[in-house]
């Protein structure tokens, strides 16, 4: 005869297991983005001439421009230059933040995408 319930003997300790595997994995996760925040990540383009700090938190800290770039003939150089420093920076944020998370996420096994995670 069928027992009534609908778990058989150790379902509920696995689910316990799981649970706290999860907990322990979010805990982690929150460590993870708050030290993500904290950190600084210096790009630079043209060699140099240009470059540009940026938080975790996606915030620009600091931006340096050589002054031998800054020609008023050739703005448009100098805006380029500013904006591959800045678009580089985002993408090491990123990658930063994809390998921080895909690390503690690897945890996860087959429980499906990580679709709804911020990464």
């Amino acid at each position: 005869m069928a027992k009534k319930g609908g778990f058989n003997g150790g379902m509920p300790g696995n689910m316990n297991s799981l649970m706290k595997q999860a907990q322990r994995m979010q805990q982690q996760m929150e460590e993870a983005q708050r030290a993500l925040e904290e950190k600084l990540f210096t790009v630079s383009s043209g060699g140099g001439a240009v470059e540009v700090t940026i938080s975790g938190k996606k915030e620009i800290a600091a931006v340096k421009i050589d002054p031998e770039v800054v020609d008023p003939e050739d703005v448009e150089m100098l805006q380029d230059l500013v904006m591959a420093a800045v678009n580089e920076a985002y993408r090491t944020v990123e990658k930063e933040a994809q390998n921080t998370f895909s690390d503690i996420a690897g945890g996860l096994g087959g429980l499906g995408g990580l679709g709804g995670l911020p990464f």
